[in-house]
């Protein structure tokens, strides 16, 4: 986790605001799984209940862009290392945990959501919409974004259909 990164710090308040279990880790060094160096993952959550997570916290603000030029597609690119990382971490840590790349929206006004949306909140004086999405459906679904970047992404079709509130996460999985 990088302090400095509002939407980090964000998801942090959100973990604690729900008295989430966590491990906030250090970003600026990379850590060593198996035979070689992979890059960190910003948390390790262990419950409520079974949730097992490794998770990768990419912020987003929506819409992007401002006054005519404003994006209203939810953002959710990623780099080809954090996919391979999560799923790394995931099996390094055994078959009950997931990895997990939560999306950590900032709303910009004026663009507003119903305040009965779940896993929506206020965290210094923004407002955050968490959402989140198995690394391994991500990984199922993913089309490449920025070959020179390194970058995916979900079409938006895709996303729709298994992006979830983060708070699901957190339950017991069922089946």
């Amino acid at each position: 986790m990088i302090r400095s990164n509002h939407y980090e710090a964000a998801f942090e308040a959100y973990l604690r605001g729900r008295g989430v279990a966590f491990v906030a880790t250090d970003e600026a060094k990379r850590s060593v799984l198996g035979d070689g160096s992979v890059k960190t993952a910003d948390f390790i959550i262990v419950g409520p209940d079974t949730a097992r997570l490794v998770v990768d916290v990419k912020g987003r603000k929506f819409p992007s862009g401002a006054g005519d030029k404003a994006n209203t597609t939810w953002q959710n690119w990623a780099e080809e290392e954090d996919i391979d990382a999560l799923g790394r971490w995931a099996a390094g840590f055994g078959p009950d945990f997931r990895g997990v790349l939560a999306f950590a929206y900032q709303i910009q006004p004026p663009f507003a959501l119903p305040p009965t949306t779940p896993d929506l909140f206020t965290f210094r004086a923004d407002v955050y919409l968490l959402r989140g999405v198995e690394v391994s459906a991500y990984r199922e679904h993913m089309r490449p974004r920025s070959k020179s970047w390194k970058t995916v992404h979900l079409p938006a079709e895709a996303f729709r259909r298994i992006v979830r509130p983060f708070s699901e996460f957190l339950k017991p999985r069922s089946g």
